[in-house]
């Protein structure tokens, strides 16, 4: 719910609009309430993988909506009606918003043919992110457009108060800035293309020189034993050996600490 939250405080940030916000937000809890069918359809459980799945999607599920709402708000200014706007918009973005969301799920499939324990793992992982995307896509393409003829309206002319005025201007500034950074690339082609080529083979660099595995490698530095006597030993006896064997490690200046107990069976020193 908190990602939820902030994602929807986000998009009404750069937004500043009531129904405009809205309408992104409706994709949310729908792609996660048809991929929760999805995980009981095919046998998955709400675990860490799924939950943390979920968690990525919520910033996914929304860029196919604010994408078409964008465009569908342009021709709103230029001077179209709602429902004109809708069906313009949604038609001239709709390839775009499924490349997008192709490319996404291209992305997860060598965690679809991973094979083993950990492929399984990441298969839930990413069979549930899959799910959203392809969710977010039919609702992008379907209920946000149809929202957008019901519920948008021009607001070019409309006048705004100061806090939205104070955010247009904050967002201009950083559309000059990054303008200006794009001249700078632009007029440096050659050693832009100088510093991508250095990215791709720094990256394949540290693929190669990085620890790679399932867990994390590391030594703890502690060693589990276990000692055993005659099934007829008694409890005095039994306790005796072990503080006999304790002392005899005790001695030795490599062992920081040792533990003991005495149970019925498992480790036991």
């Amino acid at each position: 719910m908190l990602t939820v939250a902030l994602v929807v405080m986000v998009i009404f940030l750069f937004l500043r609009n009531f129904w405009a916000t809205i309408i992104p937000a409706v994709t949310v809890p729908l792609s996660l309430i048809g991929t929760f069918a999805v995980l009981y359809v095919l046998g998955y459980s709400l675990d860490n993988l799924s939950l943390m799945a979920l968690s990525i999607a919520v910033g996914f599920v929304v860029d196919d909506a604010v994408v078409v709402i964008e465009n569908i708000v342009r021709h709103l200014e230029a001077g179209l009606t709602p429902m004109q706007a809708a069906l313009k918009g949604s038609s001239e973005i709709g390839f775009t918003i499924i490349s997008i969301t192709l490319s996404l799920i291209a992305v997860f499939i060598p965690l679809f043919l991973m094979g083993g324990y950990v492929g399984k793992l990441f298969q839930e992982f990413a069979i549930t992110i899959t799910a959203a995307l392809l969710l977010s896509l039919i609702i992008s393409l379907t209920l946000t457009p149809m929202m957008c003829a019901r519920l948008l309206k021009d607001e070019s002319r409309r006048k705004h108060g100061r806090l939205y005025l104070l955010f247009e201007r904050g967002f201009d500034s950083l559309l000059a800035l990054y303008a200006r950074g794009l001249h700078v690339v632009l007029r440096h082609r050659f050693a832009t293309l100088l510093v991508m080529l250095s990215t791709i083979a720094l990256t394949g660099y540290l693929y190669v020189v990085i620890p790679k595995g399932f867990f994390p490698q590391q030594d703890t530095g502690q060693i589990v034993g276990i000692t055993e006597a005659a099934q007829d030993i008694s409890f005095p006896a039994m306790s005796e050996r072990q503080q006999a064997l304790v002392g005899i490690l005790q001695k030795d200046p490599d062992i920081e600490s040792v533990a003991s107990y005495i149970g019925p069976g498992g480790p036991t020193a």
